[in-house]
Formats: structure tokens, sequence, C-alpha cells
């Protein structure tokens, strides 16, 4: 069954669509038209998609491999050094077809390139689905920290096909349900209450139990992104909020040198972990509340223990987070299951006090 959640911002108002079986049927509607279209793809998924548009007039195909490494000034020439002698033009289109980090750079790309170009994009990982989709957030890392340089540019339209996360591992839909479980902590209580039900026939992607997580997931970011596009901070229901656990996943990311024996998704589980820990002292939520917390990532085989990364490098990491301001330290921290605020203003002695 088909479901269309209607993104509207400031910049752009635009449809996610969200089908079993869409990219393929969506593709081959979008091949009739006679502009230039460029496929940013995952190798991991290239096949498929070369038998859709072989042999097609104006259609070319880029291959990279989907990873933080990818994520890099060296890539966004190299892919931006292709079009260009592809003779790309504002008619052109760009397609992403891959997980969070191909769409990220593909959005930078599609951004920067003649000033702006028409932008697809398609996920293909549960992570890209629910999160990174959502929102128009586009950018690469540097050595100073991820996600340092990019920009907000949304997409024209997001088709995300369930069907095509079969071909992933566990590990992978894991990492992607991270994002979701913050969905809900942040948001809805009710949902969080669902997921703990739940959460072993998404794994086993069940197609209504997963379509309906999806669909929550992305309509709760949603509602943040229309009411704080560019994260200015400028209300309570700033988008910022959805960066709960990235201060911490974000520089466990930075110090692991993005590598692949720690996704995204678990990093961003273990700051979780380690925000909540720290609403919990601060006398946000209660010891039952932490422990439930804890038990249902436990179950979910969500990683969850923090004490060997809890060191120097990790604090110097925090301090490089994009939220900070006049060198104090800005984290996303839960009110109440379900509620999630901003606090303001700590500097690492009182990090380090409420951590250890």
């Amino acid at each position: 069954m088909k479901k269309q959640i209607l993104i509207n911002t400031k910049s752009k108002k635009y449809k996610i669509v969200i089908e079993n079986g869409l990219i393929s049927t969506y593709l081959k509607s979008e091949l009739i038209s006679d502009s230039k279209k460029f496929f940013i793809v995952d190798s991991k998924i290239s096949k498929k998609i070369s038998k859709i548009i072989k042999n097609k007039k104006n259609l070319f195909l880029i291959k990279v491999n989907g990873s933080e490494k990818l994520k890099s000034i060296n890539t966004y020439w190299e892919l931006i050094s292709k079009l260009l002698q592809k003779k790309i033009d504002r008619s052109s289109t760009i397609i992403s077809i891959g997980g969070g980090t191909v769409g990220d750079l593909s959005g930078f790309i599609s951004s920067t390139i003649l000033r702006g170009v028409k932008f697809i994009l398609i996920p293909t990982t549960l992570l890209s689905q629910v999160d990174s989709s959502v929102g128009g957030k586009n950018g690469i890392n540097s050595i100073y920290g991820k996600n340092l340089i990019g920009t907000f540019y949304q997409p024209d339209i997001v088709i995300i096909d369930p069907t095509i996360l079969k071909s992933l591992p566990l590990k992978q839909i894991r990492t992607g349900y991270a994002e979701i479980v913050k969905h809900a902590l942040i948001n809805d209580k009710n949902f969080y209450i669902w997921l703990k039900k739940n959460f072993k026939n998404i794994f086993l992607l069940k197609k209504n139990t997963l379509s309906y997580a999806i669909s929550k997931s992305i309509k709760i970011k949603a509602k943040y992104v229309k009411s704080d596009e560019k994260e200015k901070l400028i209300n309570l229901s700033s988008r910022a909020l959805l960066n709960f656990g990235h201060t911490f996943g974000h520089a466990l990311e930075s110090i692991n040198k993005f590598r692949s024996n720690l996704t995204h998704g678990e990093a961003i589980s273990i700051g979780m972990i380690i925000a909540t820990k720290i609403s919990y002292r601060m006398k946000n939520i209660r010891r039952s509340e932490l422990d439930d917390i804890i038990n249902h990532f436990k179950q979910a085989g969500l990683p969850y223990s923090t004490k060997y990364m809890i060191n120097n490098k990790l604090y110097k990491a925090i301090t490089a987070d994009k939220k900070n301001t006049n060198n104090k330290i800005n984290l996303i921290l839960l009110k109440k299951v379900g509620e999630a605020y901003y606090k303001r203003g700590l500097n690492i002695a009182e990090l380090k006090n409420l951590i250890n």
C-alpha cells in the first residue's frame, strides 16, 4: 500500500513516497524525459540499477562505495569533476541511490554544482530511510569532525522501497532501528511502548510493522524539520532535538576514524545511553526509566556499554561538535521519556562530572 508524506519547509515542499517495489516502477517512469540524469549509486546495488537504465540516452551511472570515508573533500571534487566533464546543466537531475553517506554526499554535490540542480533521493538502508532522507542536511566530513562542511538542500522527492532492505544484514537493520527508537524517546512515549512490543517484527521486515515504523519515524522528524529547517534553535521544537545521542555518537565515530566496526547507528545508540544517564543524574527521569531504556537496547541488540570509550580523546572530540557555542557544550537530554530538551552551556568539567 502506497503512503505519501508531505514535507513542508520554507525552502521547498516535497513528497516522501513509501511503497514496496517502488524503486523499479519510479525509475522506469523517470526515464521517459530527455534531460540528462546522473545516478550516484552504491556499488552494492549498482547491478540492479544498471539493468533498469541500460542503453538509455542521456543517463550516466557513477558507482561509489558507501561509507563515512566516502564523505571526503577528495571524493566530492572527484565526482564534481566527472559531472562537469559529462556537461551537466541546470536541467539535469542527480539521483542518489544508496545509504546515508551516499545521500549526504550526493545532496551536497547537488546543492553546489551550478549553484543547485534537481535532486532525487532513493535511500536503500533503514537508517537512511528513517533519518537522513528527511530534512535536507547534506555534507562531508573533515579531520576536525563529522559533517562540519555542508548545506541545507531539500530533495525534490524521496522514494522509499522497504523491499530493498531484504538484502541488508541484521547489523544494518539494527543501526537503522537505533534512529527509530531515538525518535520515540524524544517525542512519543506511546511509540516507544509500541516499539518495545514490535521491534522483533521490524527486524524480521514484516511488511505492515516495518512500513508503520518507517512512516511514523519520518512524521516525527518532519515535524522538527518544519519547525526549524536550518537548526537555528528558534523554538522549543528545534530540529536540534533530533541530535539526541549524536554529540557523543559523532565523537565516538570520529575517534574510531569512521571504521566500519562501529556503524553510525551503533555509535548513536551508545550516545543515547550516555545522554539518558546524564538525564537521570540531572533528576529528569527516574532510575526505573533509565533501566527500562537500557534493557530495551539490550533486548534489541543495540550497544549500550560506554565505560571503555570514556577517555580524553572522546572529550576532545565532543568539543568539536557543531552544536557548541562560545566554547560551551550544548546537549540534547530527556526531560522525560517521549520529550527532549536543549541543555546549554556546560563546560568540560561539568560534563565529566555528570558522566563519571
